[in-house]
């Protein structure tokens, strides 16, 4: 068993930044792939980013890039999205997850997107964005 637990959440301005964390304990993670989804009042659960442990593989979301960036710490098992120039639209509920299937192969970005790729979810954390 993997647990998740996320943080860093928050009320910002449009235009702010945020850094949420996951920090993840139970099993080692190295050879995961870990995500970033959100989920906005009345809609479905959608990819945001992730990266591979540990090759260091990054995806993103069209919304995402150029703004959001995925990172991990090795010695602390944490996994962080860096959040700059945020919208409105970007408010959500945040939640980590991590996939070990996804891990063993070479995952393309259809396979990274994919809910029901991921074995394990954090809590959720709330990140709202005001105009």
């Amino acid at each position: 068993q993997v647990q998740l637990v996320e943080s860093g959440g928050g009320l910002v301005q449009a235009g702010g930044s945020l850094r949420l964390s996951c920090a993840a304990s139970g099993r080692t993670v190295s050879n995961y792939v870990m995500g970033w989804f959100r989920q906005a009042p009345g809609k479905e659960r959608a990819f945001v980013s992730a990266v591979h442990w540990s090759r260091g593989t990054t995806y993103y979301a069209g919304s995402a890039k150029g703004r959001f960036t995925v990172s991990t710490d090795n010695a602390k098992n944490t996994v962080y999205l860096q959040m700059n120039s945020l919208k409105p639209e970007d408010t959500a509920v945040y939640y980590c997850a991590a996939a070990n299937g996804l891990g063993i192969l070479t995952p393309t970005t259809a396979q990274v997107m994919t809910v029901s790729q991921y074995d394990y979810w954090g809590q959720g954390t709330q990140v709202t964005v005001s105009s």
